[in-house]
């Protein structure tokens, strides 16, 4: 009988605490070890009224764009609340799977997704995104995201507006008993799934444990983190999963075990 493809393996799971289940539970199955450590906590923006002006006014625009399962859940529950839902010539757009699938649970089945990569260059390349002038788009995501989205479309001629949904911060952690596995050779590959996640573990983790995660595999789940990982020093380019799912990262964690002579 086979052994499960990742038996032995240690995964550190970044993902917020909330979400984290799903893959660590798959993580789990195949063998491995799912260290849990949110380096993210999703909180409720600082204005929220700002974002209510934004739904009350949801009928003035063209198309609404969610950038993260977060958004969807955020904005979705304050719009059934505040309005009931959205409105019905409002076209809808999402950067990923993990984010349609979000939208699905509020019955909202015909987003503008993109079919292979799950970005932002992704979505602008689809023609839905290509002949915007004069529409009014308003983008809903947390605080401090990626600015490429908006100002892509603005320059097309479009009109844009955020609507900050939630903030994520650095959760209040004791780092020490992370590192002191790190220490004993205990963390074999780390799971992060958005720059701000891997930034916030950088800063984390501090200048102890800094240099044992630039040591560290990374699976990731876009292209832009690999510039990150530059950045910061790793000495190794992310594996890059092929969707923002858990079912993908896991993949590319198998397929990043399966490359190893041992471990």
């Amino acid at each position: 009988m086979l052994r499960p493809s990742l038996t032995g393996v240690r995964v550190l799971v970044t993902r917020p605490r909330d979400q984290a289940e799903n893959l660590a539970r798959l993580i789990e199955q195949e063998g491995g070890e799912a260290i849990r450590f949110p380096v993210i906590e999703i909180v409720e923006p600082n204005d929220i009224q700002a974002l209510l002006a934004i739904i009350d006014r949801l009928d003035k625009f063209t198309l609404a764009i969610f950038i993260s399962p977060n958004a969807v859940n955020r904005a979705m529950n304050l719009i059934r609340t505040r309005r009931g839902g959205l409105p019905a010539s409002l076209r809808v757009a999402c950067v990923g799977r993990g984010s349609a699938r979000e939208l699905k649970h509020f019955g909202i089945e015909n987003a503008i997704v993109p079919t292979g990569r799950f970005d932002s260059e992704a979505l602008l390349e689809l023609p839905e995104l290509q002949r915007v002038a004069g529409n009014k788009i308003v983008i809903f995501r947390g605080d401090g995201g990626r600015e490429l989205l908006g100002d892509t479309l603005r320059s097309r001629g479009a009109e844009i507006e955020y609507a900050e949904c939630y903030r994520r911060v650095r959760p209040q952690a004791d780092v020490t008993p992370l590192l002191r596995r790190w220490a004993r050779g205990e963390v074999d590959i780390v799971s992060v799934t958005s720059v701000d996640g891997l930034r916030k573990l950088f800063e984390m983790l501090g200048t102890a444990g800094q240099p044992w995660l630039i040591q560290t595999p990374v699976v990731a789940v876009s292209e832009h983190m690999k510039a990150i990982c530059r950045e910061l020093g790793f000495a190794a380019e992310p594996r890059i999963a092929a969707q923002a799912s858990d079912e993908a990262v896991l993949e590319a964690i198998k397929a990043w075990r399966a490359a190893q002579k041992s471990l």
